[in-house]
């Protein structure tokens, strides 16, 4: 499946990710991401994780524009997954590193993600 939009409620987008995540669905993920941003201004992030398998080979995994032109309207970013996940996603999604806070929650937490997004 890889990735997609699945609610855009109360500035908050929530993305699911599934399976095996290719470079092409993260790029999707980021337009509609951007159209949203465009069209509503900033936002939280909210990364539902519970069956993600890892990143697939190939593809540009190394282009950052997308966080180049939306990270300053991105207040926040939870995610909630599998916990064995964690350190590979926080490292992927650059956390420490970007201009918002980030914090990753194990799978059965999200009443926790959600609350921390909204504060």
């Amino acid at each position: 499946m890889g990735a997609e939009i699945t609610d855009v409620r109360a500035g908050i987008v929530t993305i699911t990710v599934s399976g095996m995540l290719a470079q092409s669905e993260l790029t999707q993920v980021q337009q509609a991401a951007a159209d949203i941003i465009r069209a509503h201004g900033k936002v939280r992030i909210l990364v539902l994780a519970g069956d993600f398998a890892g990143w697939e080979r190939g593809g540009d995994w190394a282009d950052f524009s997308f966080q180049e032109t939306f990270d300053p309207y991105i207040e926040k970013m939870a995610i909630v997954g599998d916990t064995r996940w964690e350190d590979l996603t926080l490292i992927f999604v650059a956390k420490g590193l970007r201009s918002f806070p980030i914090e990753y929650f194990a799978s059965g937490e999200l009443d926790r993600a959600q609350a921390w997004l909204k504060q």
